[in-house]
């Protein structure tokens, strides 16, 4: 269902608690019993009502949020998109559905806090509820800022709806809907335990976002360095995630990824799919990235992959037949020429990525598809033995239960030690360095600890932790906040184009287990165009359709007094 954005604010007030989610972790309210008069009775309840926005508002966000995080950042190759080469313009059906699913959780969160304050169950559970909506809300209303700059707050939707006003909601200026985020994750910490259910929202959950927010907001408005106090906050609510949040990194990195792992105790966010008859409550994007043949279904990927930029960032070269593989990263990020995959394909003793693209046995595509040299691996379940033997569910055409993860441990780290070293350019903090190679030493085993980091070699190991995460481009906005001509030159300068006539190299490996390059033939595009990036690409447009039904969209936006205005 594709609606107007600001219609869907009030759709979703009216109907989001009854949009049900999925079965399993995410147990839904029976459909032949429930409505708003007799649902929320007891502590079940409750928590099944709080289950759908583990998923299904968030469905359409999906593609927008690849295309965003990873395309527009320069880390995936994505053919003629628009995200790509710097070009999205109000009408792109990804920004559309992308901000359709973001006002939407916001919606559905708005409504079930509001369900849950006159809930007949315990106050410890009605408390943990809420404060789970308040992170989800949060987290859209943090990348709603990120991706359209100042936005209008909606925080009650049937208030808006009883006033009928949704459709002349102005802008909020962006230093007050950040505030407005803080507020919402103050509120948040309060109300939830130190801890969950597997794979639920814990307070450390929402310090380790609100961390995130303090250090993104830290720059807006800035010149050339980032408010202290922000920064001090960052710092100080990431260290008591890692100090006190009782989780750990995992010590082999591609083991976040794989679907027994869903709920890891790395991961402190995570979108929960399930492959379901229900529409909307599954994770669609190995149909998106995987190359044809790789499950039994329908894949369409193969004709993209990582960027040679991110390939060149891990320190790899598609025209070599010998991979570094010096950082364990980069093959649970890309397959590339001569990789296996033992955790693919589990009943046919693995995945080969050369053998599959050029087997006439394999089922794949018998040729060699990435103009990058190299294909997607994070997102990727495998085949459906793989997908029945972690879940004991199969899946189907666009349909996995492999969780999406927002916000790790990890990403917590790199915070912290981004945050102490502040405006001073490196640090020699040890519990900064210690978060830094905590993260760096378990894929890189040869990384000693340093005496001192810089903030360059956070950004770097930024983009190598999290590479196709959909988290690469909100490290531009933050630092375009602060020093926009940096991010501009950065991106400017990527490698986003394709290699000439791999299939003929690859082809060669299959057969030799080798191959000699032509440098005449193959080749990076030498006539590659870099993007046309400006102050203003750090913003995208709001939907076409949203601005007809809301023309103050398109006014500056007004100062709010959150804390005075707003209440939870």
């Amino acid at each position: 269902m594709k609606l107007n954005t600001f219609r869907y604010w009030a759709l979703a007030a009216v109907f989001g608690t009854g949009l049900t989610s999925c079965e399993d972790f995410l147990d839904r309210p029976a459909e032949d019993t429930y409505n708003v008069d007799n649902f929320y009775a007891n502590d079940e309840q409750c928590i099944q009502g709080v289950n759908p926005l583990y998923n299904s508002p968030w469905f359409d966000f999906q593609r927008g949020f690849f295309r965003i995080g990873e395309v527009l950042s320069g880390n995936y190759y994505w053919g003629s998109s628009p995200y790509l080469t710097f070009t999205v313009n109000g009408t792109d059906q990804e920004l559309v559905d992308m901000s359709n699913s973001l006002w939407s959780v916001n919606a559905y969160a708005n409504t079930i806090r509001e369900r849950l304050v006159t809930a007949n169950a315990s106050p410890e559970t009605i408390n943990t509820c809420i404060g789970e909506c308040l992170v989800w809300k949060a987290m859209a209303y943090f990348y709603l800022v990120r991706i359209f700059g100042a936005v209008p707050i909606v925080h009650s939707n049937s208030e808006d709806i009883a006033a009928g006003n949704y459709n002349e909601k102005y802008k909020v200026q962006v230093p007050d809907v950040y505030e407005y985020i803080i507020m919402t994750l103050e509120r948040a910490i309060e109300l939830l335990p130190p801890t969950n259910s597997e794979g639920r929202i814990d307070q450390y959950t929402a310090k380790g976002l609100l961390a995130k927010v303090y250090l993104t907001k830290s720059g807006y408005g800035m010149n050339g360095s980032r408010n202290e106090e922000d920064l001090r906050q960052a710092a100080a609510y990431a260290k008591d995630v890692i100090d006190n949040s009782g989780r750990h990194l995992l010590e082999n990195y591609s083991d976040i990824f794989r679907l027994a792992n869903n709920f890891n105790e790395e991961c402190l966010l995570s979108w929960h799919w399930v492959s379901s008859d229900v529409w909307t409550c599954q994770n669609q994007m190995q149909a998106e990235l995987a190359i044809v043949g790789f499950d039994e279904f329908n894949c369409w990927g193969g004709y993209n992959g990582p960027s040679v930029d991110l390939q060149d960032a891990f320190g790899e070269n598609a025209l070599s037949p010998t991979r570094y593989n010096g950082d364990a990263r980069r093959k649970a990020t890309m397959m590339m020429c001569g990789d296996t995959y033992d955790y693919f394909w589990t009943d046919k003793g693995g995945f080969n990525y050369i053998d599959f693209c050029f087997s006439p046995t394999s089922g794949g595509p018998q040729q060699y598809q990435s103009p990058t040299g190299a294909n997607s691996v994070k997102n990727l379940y495998g085949d459906t033995y793989d997908h029945v033997s972690a879940t004991g569910v199969s899946p189907a055409q666009q349909r996995s239960s492999l969780s999406t993860h927002l916000l790790r441990l990890a990403d917590i780290y790199l915070i912290y030690a981004e945050a102490v070293i502040g405006n001073a350019g490196s640090t020699t903090d040890a519990s900064a360095i210690d978060a830094f190679y905590q993260v760096r030493h378990r894929s890189v085993n040869t990384y000693e600890r340093p005496s001192s980091i810089t903030w360059e070699d956070v950004w770097k190991e930024r983009r190598l932790e999290l590479a196709c995460e959909g988290d690469r481009w909100y490290d531009f906005v933050r630092l375009s906040y602060y020093d926009s001509q940096r991010a501009i030159n950065e991106l400017t300068n990527q490698r986003r184009d394709v290699y000439y006539n791999l299939s003929d190299l690859y082809e060669q490996y299959y057969e030799t287990g080798s191959f000699t390059v032509n440098p005449n033939e193959h080749r990076y595009n030498p006539n590659a165009v870099k993007p046309n990036v400006t102050v203003s690409s750090f913003t995208l447009p709001f939907p076409s359709e949203d601005v007809v039904f809301n023309p103050h969209l398109m006014e500056d936006p007004i100062h709010v007094d959150v804390r005075s205005e707003y209440s939870y």
